[in-house]
Formats: structure tokens, sequence, C-alpha cells
């Protein structure tokens, strides 16, 4: 698993583009099979092939355009409003699919794979939900105790998984399937409570939370895009400078490059575990912030939907780098925002949409058939990458030791 994480980690940027590239183009190839006008020309294909060719190219050429138009403008708009609107249901998306798939992605850095961001966000809904309707502050403070609780929410959830490895041994990859489903039935038990169910409602829905413990919108009622965006790319920016400025982020890197060396150089592997663990649940938590307290407003059943399974391919996406995580987020948002459009004006299953998506995940993960595909040389590996030199330089600092 972890010399599995390195080769996607290594792989260069040109990967991931190509990769994007082909799922793209076979999403492409789908619209056009699906599309009727192309399968009435395939009747006749030996007769007159272009006219399947050109059907096939008119109907994914207009669906993508579509795509396009959801996700970042739309000058068929009747207002400047709705043109503009796109962009902003972009980046309202992909706000709680970068700030968990940071938490995915530095666990990554350390050697550890966290599929528990869905687990940590919901456990990060759950205490901020309470928070948003129980308790009534004032202005500001509200919110910051709303978005607070969220991140120690999924921070303990996180650092359990992290306790459990470090203490234990027991492998992260069960552990935080195991709790995935006990934050989710956990969730679903309070939802049927008089603590948190609704007064009145029959299905299992929350009172909704306060105003004052809402994100404020950036740019009016007419949009959806709050705070938590601005908040998101702060947290980005953290993590960049942790991983790649601090000596808490060298010693987590130096563990995942190589613990036995950084065992040795005497950084605990043990602390970093946990640490990192922590870390990556704190932001899944505050993925959990910005989804119900910038966007849901109330808690139900689904409000996790599907941000904890996409923001793993998120941070395999990113390269598990901080500006990685924040571009490949965009695009999940471009695609579920864009994607609404395409099917309401062309007609194109919405499905398309998770198969690009599937796609693109089956090639991050496999950068060898995609240097295949395009014939491309294999990375070479760089004992002096900058970074990760952590774990050569532990190995000097043992060796020196």
């Amino acid at each position: 698993m972890k010399s599995w994480l390195e080769d996607v980690r290594r792989s260069s940027w040109l990967v991931s583009l190509l990769a994007v590239v082909v799922a793209f183009v076979l999403g492409g190839v789908l619209i056009a099979l699906t599309d009727p006008d192309t399968q009435a020309a395939m009747g006749y294909f030996f007769a007159r092939p272009t006219d399947a060719v050109s059907a096939g190219w008119r109907a994914a050429t207009e669906a993508y355009g579509a795509m396009l138009r959801g996700a970042i403008y739309d000058p068929q708009a009747a207002t400047a409003t709705r043109q503009i609107r796109p962009i902003t249901e972009t980046l309202t998306v992909a706000t709680p699919l970068i700030a968990a798939g940071l938490g995915v992605a530095l666990a990554f850095r350390v050697g550890l794979f966290n599929i528990g961001a869905q687990g940590q966000l919901i456990l990060g809904v759950i205490l901020a939900g309470w928070v948003g309707f129980r308790l009534h502050l004032p202005v500001g403070i509200h919110l910051l105790v709303a978005v607070l609780a969220a991140v120690i929410g999924g921070a303990l959830w996180g650092g359990l998984v992290g306790v459990l490895r470090a203490r234990t041994g027991a492998p992260e990859v069960i552990t935080t399937i195991m709790l995935n489903y006990v934050a989710l039935y956990l969730l679903a038990y309070l939802l049927t409570t008089g603590a948190f169910q609704r007064e009145g409602a029959s299905n299992p829905i929350s009172p909704p939370i306060d105003d004052s413990a809402a994100f404020p919108l950036l740019l009016g009622d007419s949009f959806r895009l709050h705070l938590g965006f601005l908040v998101v790319l702060v947290a980005a920016a953290f993590v960049w400078w942790l991983l790649e400025r601090s000596t808490v982020g060298f010693r987590w890197r130096a563990v995942g490059a190589n613990p036995a060396a950084a065992r040795t150089a005497g950084m605990s592997v043990s602390a970093a575990y946990v640490g990192v663990m922590v870390a990556a649940g704190a932001l899944a938590g505050l993925a959990g912030a910005a989804q119900l307290l910038g966007t849901e407003k109330s808690l139900t059943g689904g409000i996790a939907g599907s941000i904890g399974p996409d923001a793993i391919t998120v941070a395999l996406l990113g390269r598990s780098r901080p500006l990685g995580v924040v571009l490949a987020g965009l695009l999940f948002g471009a695609l579920r925002a864009g994607g609404v459009l395409m099917q309401a004006q062309t007609g194109t299953p919405i499905d398309i949409v998770l198969v690009v998506q599937s796609v693109i995940v089956l090639l991050i993960a496999a950068p060898p058939l995609v240097r295949s595909i395009f014939r491309l040389e294999p990375r070479k590996r760089r004992s002096t990458d900058s970074a990760d030199g952590a774990a050569p330089t532990a190995e000097r600092q043992g060796a020196a030791a």
C-alpha cells in the first residue's frame, strides 16, 4: 500500500493532466453512444460513416459546452447574476471537497491511507449542528464555536485511528472503514432523538442552525458562495506551511518516507501517526462545517453525500500537495455544478459525470497505465528530491548519531 502511494505521489503533473484528458475523451465517447441521433446514424455506418461521427461529435461537444457553461460562465443566461452564478456554484461545491481532500492528502504524506474522511466529517457536523441549533450565542462567537466544534469532532475521530495504529498496529484502512459506519449510524440514531430531531417533523432532520452560526454569504443572497471557501483556502495555505516549512511537518514527511530511518534519527513514529491523523480529522471536520454551516443549514442522514470518497480522488489527483488538492477540488466542483445544466439542456445523463470521475480514479491509481498509453518514459526516482528529502536526511542523521 505504501509503495503504491509513493508511486502515485511521485508521478508527474503531466500524468495527472493526461488522466483527466483521457477521462473526458472516454466520457465523450459514452455521450455519443447514448445520443439518439448517433445511434440512428450507426444503423447505416458502413454506407455513410461520417454521419455517425459528426452526430457523435455534435452530441459530445454540446454536452461538454453545457457543462462548461454550468460550471464557469453562462453567456446565454438572461441576467448578469445568472451568468456568473455557475462559477460561484463551482466554488461552493468544491469547498468541502478541498478541505476533506487536504485531510486525506496530509495522511498520504505520512504513509497512512486515510479513507475515513466521511466519518470524520460526520462527527464534525454532529457537533457543529448541536452547537448551531442548541446554543444561542452572539454573532461572530457562535460561528467560531460551531466551527471549532466541527474541527474538534473530526480531530477526535481521526485521532482515534492514529492511536489505534500507533498503539496496536491496527491498519488504518480497516479502522477508518469501520468508524465511517459507526459515524453514519450514530448520526441516523441521533436524528431520531429529541435532542436532534426537528419538532413536529416526521422525517429525520434537525432544527435549522441559527443565523448567527452560519457562514456569511460573500456575494449576497443571490449566490450560495460563503465565507467557508476563504477559510478552506487559508487551511490549504496552512497545510503547505506545516508540511514544507515547519519542524513538525519535516518529522511527518520523514516518517512517511522511511519510518525506520526516522526512528533511528530519534523521531517518534507513533507520535507522528497520532498527530497527522488528528490534523487530518480536523480538516475533514472543517469540511463538515463548510457543508453544514455554509450550505445545508440542517442535519440530515445524507448530509455528507459522497464527499469522503471523493476526497480520496481529490487527494490522489492533487498528488497529495495542497495546491494540487485545491485545483483537483475545483475540477470536481466544476463537474458537479456543470453536470446539472448539461443534463437539463442536452438530456445527457448526469451519471456521465460519475463515469468521468471514476475513470480519473482508475488512471490516477495506475500511473504506469497512463505512461503506457502516451508512451511516456517512467519518472526516475531522485534521492535529492526536495519534497521527499526527509528520508535521506533522517538516514544521515541516524548515521551521524
